[in-house]
């Protein structure tokens, strides 16, 4: 790690408690001589979502489209701030956002710190296409916090984290309790554990998590519903699954439209 100010970057859909974990990470975990400072999406705050917090500033994060090139993050970081945490918006394409988040992270002069995904269980249970969704946010996250479990069914919790599992995913899986995570230190831990080397450089994500000679695999969902499955290898050499695109500009793997599911 630099000198440089450190970012979280929060994946998750709309409700699944971004802000109220954000909010306790700051107050249990974020050292008393830190300044934070929280950036949540315009397009949020639009749609009537308030950010509150213990201490620090609250920014918003414009998404900016482009006809020419790739669409863009717009966000100052305050002078003051030593550590941030970065929510993206609920209801557009995680992957979009993290391929834009990168070069804003790079032009404000920052470092990633981690990525965290806070799971909405509840959403989950209820609409099994968004698997497919959060998939593609767990490819990207060094931990993911199991969230909104009132209501499911312990059977579906237990079949979820058997399902992390047996994926061989390095990074972290942890729950939440009331909004509250058991040890905000370990949330907040530098260590690099998520499967995409997309924030990585040249670097294996896995050095010293794994021998050398491990085999790691993913599951990869391919089903429409979200409920086929296929082991494949991970080539460092490759480009990112979830980044690949075709000569037309698209996805080759395409997930879910969140915003369609929970209109």
């Amino acid at each position: 790690m630099t000198d440089k100010p450190l970012v979280y970057l929060v994946l998750g859909a709309p409700g699944s408690g971004r802000r109220e974990i954000v909010a306790d990470l700051i107050e249990s975990g974020v050292s008393a001589d830190d300044v934070p400072v929280v950036f949540t999406a315009a397009a949020e705050a639009e749609r009537g979502i308030e950010t509150t917090m213990p201490r620090g500033e609250v920014a918003t994060w414009l998404w900016e489209e482009h006809e020419d090139f790739a669409p863009t993050m717009a966000a100052v970081w305050p002078e003051a701030a030593t550590v941030g945490f970065f929510i993206v918006d609920g209801l557009r394409n995680p992957v979009d956002q993290i391929e834009a988040f990168k070069p804003w992270l790079a032009g404000q002069g920052l470092e990633l710190a981690r990525v965290v995904c806070v799971f909405h269980c509840a959403l989950v249970a209820e609409h099994e296409r968004l698997r497919a969704w959060y998939d593609a946010c767990v490819h990207f996250s060094d931990i993911v916090l199991l969230n909104r479990r009132e209501g499911v069914e312990n059977k579906w919790i237990s079949e979820l984290r058997t399902r992390f599992s047996k994926s061989y995913l390095p990074c972290l899986v942890e729950m939440v309790k009331k909004g509250r995570v058991a040890n905000p230190a370990l949330v907040l831990d530098l260590q690099v554990r998520r499967y995409s080397h997309w924030f990585d450089a040249d670097e294996n994500p896995w050095s010293g998590l794994v021998d050398d000679d491990t085999e790691i695999i993913i599951e990869d969902e391919e089903d429409p519903k979200g409920r086929g499955s296929a082991d494949e290898e991970l080539d460092f050499d490759e480009e990112d699954t979830y980044l690949a695109r075709h000569p037309s500009g698209l996805r080759k793997k395409d997930i879910p439209d969140i915003a369609k599911i929970l209109k």
